[in-house]
Formats: C-alpha cells, structure tokens, sequence
C-alpha cells in the first residue's frame, strides 16, 4: 500500500474505532435512569463519552487485523479497545484530581471532580476499573476462558504497580527530585504510558490467538510507540495551545516533572521521537503490506496536535 493511500486508511480506520468505541461504551456504562448510584453512573459516562481519539482501542483492533479480516475477531477487539478505554479514562479521571496533577480541563470539557466533585471523581474511576475488567471477563469477548484469563492477567500487570500506576508514583517523586538522565525518564515513560500501548497490542494478537513470536513483534512496536507517544506529549505541552490539546498546555514544565523536552532540548526530542518511529515501523517488517495501517499509525503518532 502506497504512502498516503495507508496514511488516509489510517485516518478512516481511527475515525471508524472512535465512533464505534463511543457506540459501544454507550451501551456498556451504566444508564442513568437504571443505575444504583445515578450520580455516580452520570460521572462515569462523563469521563467516558467525551470524545477522545481513542487510539488505544484502535491499536487492539488493527493488532488483531494482523491475522484476519474476521467480523467475529473484530466484535471481541472492539469489546477489549472498549475495556482498555475504560481503564485509561479511569487513569485520567484520578490523574486530573488536586492530589495528583490538579487539573481543570480535559478533552475541553471540565475535568469529572470539577463538574460533580474530587469523592465522585475517585468513585467514578474506581467503576470504570472495575467495568474494564468487567468487560474482559464476560464471553463475548472471548468464547474461550482461557484467552479471556490471559487478557485480564495483562491488564492488570499493565495498568497495577509493575505499569501504569507504578510509573505515574515515579512521575510524581521525580517532580521532587529532579532527573537528569535519559535512562530514568524512559523507564518512567514505559510504565506511565508505554504499558497500556503494550496491552492494546498484545491484545489483538492475543485475541487472534497469535503465538509468542507474533506477540513479541507487537511488543516490540508498542514499546517503541509508546515512548513516542509520551515524548510527542511533551512536545505539545510546550508548544500547543489548549484548544488543540484539550487541556491546560505547559502543566508538566509548571510541575517540574521530568520530561524529553527538558533533557534533549525540543530538537532532541524530535530527533529522538523520529527515530522510534522507525524503529516502531521496522519491529512489523515481516507482516508485508498488512501493516501498513500500523505504520502509519507510528508516523501519526509524533505529527498530531492534540
């Protein structure tokens, strides 16, 4: 597939996931109007149903494309964005609180402890943990026990202390203590950020029934990905506008938290960002022309505004 003809199926893929995760999470939340706490099920579709480009989910679904064009493969790739998309709002939820990074703006709507309040914000996160798994647990996203163990398994490794949140209490010591060091702020990064890359990939291949050396490929790219990902992040907290990213710009700098801008300068960082692209790109070299789509995803990843 061409340059440009695999950069617009990208963008209609991205934009195909978006909408059917928004559909899906919609009929997943709890309503409302049925709810135990309505209060609280009003936060949780808050946090989850404010747009987003949901590219975590899209990973799961093109990873799982790898090894099949298959409706039925699809369905359980969707319902495994959906669960992961769950777990990253309920990340976002807590990270936005006053104890954390004390923000008042997300995806340019008030953050959830601002439009209901902070002992609501932290409920409606804890639910959207609990429904991410929820969600991986129940048979339609997976016939065989088994498979579904595994992803429950990777989930929690991704996202508990040896992932995401064991990178978020690093990110917040080092504001404390000022790194210096390429090696701490990468090892940082891939647990904050670089974990839940990790699971949306392995995912797909997962839920394709991949085998390991399948799976390690996908590692390969998410890891190179991920890192990407956090260093175009901090790329736009210094130059983007908060229109364009949807919250407050320049936070991570007022912070003091260690970022790639603040070690390798903004050149360095794109320098950097560049060459794990590539690297990103050359992990998916055995897959031929069927992953075109991932790689141009690698590429989006470090050109977007927001």
């Amino acid at each position: 597939m061409a340059a440009d003809a695999a950069t617009a199926t990208f963008r209609q893929r991205l934009a195909e996931t978006a909408r059917d995760v928004q559909a899906l999470l919609d009929e997943l939340l709890p309503s409302p109007e049925t709810a135990q706490a309505p209060r609280l099920a009003r936060a949780m579709r808050h946090a989850a149903l404010n747009g987003g480009k949901r590219i975590r989910p899209f990973f799961v679904r093109e990873a799982a494309r790898l090894f099949g064009e298959d409706s039925a493969l699809d369905a359980r790739a969707l319902r495994a964005g959906a669960a992961l998309e769950c777990l990253h709002c309920y990340s976002l939820v807590h990270d936005d609180l006053p104890a954390m990074d004390d923000d008042n703006l997300r995806r340019g709507q008030p953050t959830v402890h601002v439009a209901f309040d902070e002992a609501t914000a932290i409920l409606a996160g804890d639910a959207l943990q609990a429904l991410a798994f929820g969600i991986l647990t129940d048979a339609a996203t997976h016939p065989r026990a088994g498979v579904r163990a595994q992803l429950v398994a990777m989930l929690a490794h991704a996202s508990g202390e040896a992932g995401m949140v064991g990178g978020q209490m690093r990110d917040l010591q080092a504001e404390q203590q000022r790194i210096d060091n390429e090696h701490e702020i990468v090892a940082i990064q891939r647990l904050k950020t670089g974990a839940l890359f990790d699971f949306a990939l392995r995912a797909g291949g997962v839920l394709a029934e991949a085998d390991e050396d399948d799976l390690a490929r996908l590692g390969a790219y998410a890891q190179a990905v991920g890192l990407a990902f956090q260093i175009a992040d901090d790329i736009l907290d210094v130059e983007a506008t908060a229109e364009e990213l949807g919250k407050t710009p320049g936070k991570d700098a007022a912070a003091g938290k260690a970022t790639f801008v603040d070690l390798l300068g903004l050149d360095g960082a794109r320098t950097k960002a560049a060459e794990l692209v590539e690297q990103a790109r050359d992990a998916l070299s055995s897959y031929g022309d069927r992953a075109d789509v991932l790689r141009a995803a690698a590429r989006f990843i470090i050109d977007r505004r927001g």
